[in-house]
């Protein structure tokens, strides 16, 4: 991969004209191809191919959220529920739940019959062990989503009784195959869980059965005969006889294959938004903006306050103020999405908060505030020299952000050199070497703050090698205590009080920039039809999917 990706003005006014022409073109707001299958009857047989950019860097996502790792994972494995469109859990591997009237207790009913891919029953104990030895230690989340969970008992195969130190509501938005993918017990335990050869080769519940990674090349999974799920006459899922996922690191290749039909379904945004025109015929293609609603994604600059220039706050703040975001959405998000303005996105109804300081965009306060910090212009003009590591697996939107972000420092005085990296490579240089000055990534928020905000500025989660964590190293014990608070107040309204505090906390210290609450977009052939509207349909399984006939 190359090392940056440079882009020029004419390239940014180009994008910028691009603009006005999409939306002419009238490209749908919702999944109406989807919408359509009510009524009919599914066709069996087929293979759908998918494209995921870039390639994951393994299989399971029990303890990686990378969303790469889900889109192909979710196919295979499990969580306990999946979400509708208004982000309400709805059954997976769990029938029911229950939640006792103290909040102190969840209790869960599996569903019966269930075998894992190499023949042995699905049972509580594989529920337990993934919370207690997995979720807890090991995913980003999890050591926030999960603090409160004291013991899980099995009383039978059948139930999971979660016992809690304090109410914790928020588990249950965070229960489904992103969040809380379950693994095999009897395949892991006793092992090192993160060099497991099944994290490359799962063995799951899903509709769908690994059969091979070749790498570079593809995923071939196929139908599982033996899944649970039924469809609404009762009839097996799943319908297709199974997938094929390819990966495609080059964007325009991607458009190109779409096109062609040689792929079906286009997962995460990997069509740049320039070429979404080329899809607008609604016979032929189907633009889905819902698939990532559960996420509530924000696209950020992160700082490492570990480094010497960063740790007053009055750089971070004059960074804040050298950008312009409504520009920023215009000209690479091309307004697919919404300027962020504090680490809770607006999608986030319950929580959000418009009492929290703002950065307008102000060149002159941001230099003002570079003086102040003693980063005063030499004479070739120049503060500071930094690096910006953005994410290889952003797509364009990540190197033109990158561009974007460098020409915004610039122009006061702050001389940035790009850097890129494939994912592995990405993640280690922020999570484990620290060896970075500014990185961009989309980080997802998530229905609840302690779930997916928290974990981003907790003192606790400065994890060496774990992706996703608190990668900026900064530590506030006044922050940890307001946000530990909020996690176990079980009244509304004072701990929606204790979430706008912690708002307020951040965007005085801003060790990260919230830039853009991202939209995600899913494009696929018009021919691929779904019984399930999904909030969470970039994690979907697939399950009740068919390629319909005639196109």
């Amino acid at each position: 991969m190359k090392k940056d990706f440079p882009m020029q003005r004419r390239d940014l006014l180009t994008t910028t004209s691009a603009l006005g022409a999409l939306f002419s073109l009238g490209i749908p707001l919702a999944p109406a191809a989807y919408a359509q299958t009510v009524g009919k009857t599914p066709v069996r047989g087929g293979m759908l191919t998918v494209a995921v950019a870039p390639e994951p860097t393994q299989l399971t996502s029990a303890n990686l959220t990378t969303m790469n790792v889900g889109m192909v994972s979710s196919k295979i494995l499990e969580g306990l529920v999946s979400y509708d469109l208004d982000l309400k859990p709805v059954p997976a591997l769990a029938e029911s739940w229950q939640q006792a009237a103290d909040g102190r207790t969840l209790t869960f009913k599996l569903r019966p019959k269930v075998l894992w891919h190499d023949g042995k029953p699905f049972t509580s104990a594989d529920v337990a062990w993934t919370l207690e030895e997995v979720w807890k230690k090991l995913h980003p989340f999890g050591r926030a989503a999960f603090a409160n969970v004291e013991k899980v008992e099995t009383p039978d195969a059948l139930t999971v009784v979660i016992r809690l130190s304090s109410p914790a509501p928020y588990i249950l938005n965070y229960i489904n195959t992103y969040g809380a993918q379950i693994l095999p017990r009897h395949v892991y335990e006793g092992t090192d869980v993160l060099k497991n050869p099944a994290n490359n080769a799962p063995i799951g519940t899903g509709p769908f059965v690994f059969k091979e990674w070749v790498r570079g090349s593809h995923v071939r999974l196929e139908r599982n005969a033996n899944y649970w799920g039924r469809g609404p006459q009762g009839e097996q899922q799943p319908y297709l006889d199974g997938l094929l996922v390819k990966f495609i690191p080059d964007a325009a290749a991607r458009t190109v294959a779409l096109e062609a039909g040689e792929v079906d379904v286009a997962l995460g945004s990997i069509i740049p938004l320039t070429n979404l025109n080329r899809f607008a015929d609604k016979k032929k293609f189907t633009i889905n903006l819902d698939d990532g609603r559960y996420l509530s994604t924000i696209f950020l600059l992160q700082f490492n306050v570990r480094r010497p220039h960063f740790q007053d706050k009055r750089v971070r703040q004059a960074f804040a103020h050298a950008i312009d975001k409504n520009a920023l959405l215009k000209m690479v998000f091309l307004n697919y999405g919404k300027v962020a303005t504090g680490p809770v996105p607006s999608s986030v109804v319950n929580y959000y908060s418009k009492d929290v300081k703002h950065y307008a965009f102000d060149p002159k306060r941001a230099e003002a505030l570079l003086d102040e910090a003693g980063f005063k212009k030499g004479k070739d003009g120049k503060r500071l020299k930094i690096g910006l590591d953005f994410d290889g697996f952003g797509g364009p939107i990540g190197a033109r952000s990158a561009e974007f972000l460098k020409q915004s420092l610039a122009r006061i005085g702050v001389d940035v050199e790009l850097r890129s990296a494939d994912t592995a490579n990405y993640l280690r240089r922020i999570f484990t070497d620290q060896d970075y000055d500014l990185m961009t990534s989309s980080l997802h928020r998530l229905p609840d703050p302690t779930l997916g905000v928290q974990r981003l500025y907790w003192s606790k989660n400065i994890v060496k090698g774990a992706p996703w964590t608190n990668g900026s190293g900064y530590s506030n014990p006044a922050l940890d205590k307001v946000m530990e608070a909020a996690a176990a107040e079980p009244d509304e309204a004072k701990r929606k009080a204790l979430i706008t505090q912690w708002q307020q906390i951040v965007q005085e210290d801003v060790p990260l920039i919230e830039l853009i609450e991202q939209t995600w977009v899913t494009v696929s052939n018009a021919r691929l039809k779904k019984q399930n509207l999904q909030g969470d349909g970039l994690f979907a399984s697939y399950a009740d999917t068919w390629l319909e006939a005639g196109h």
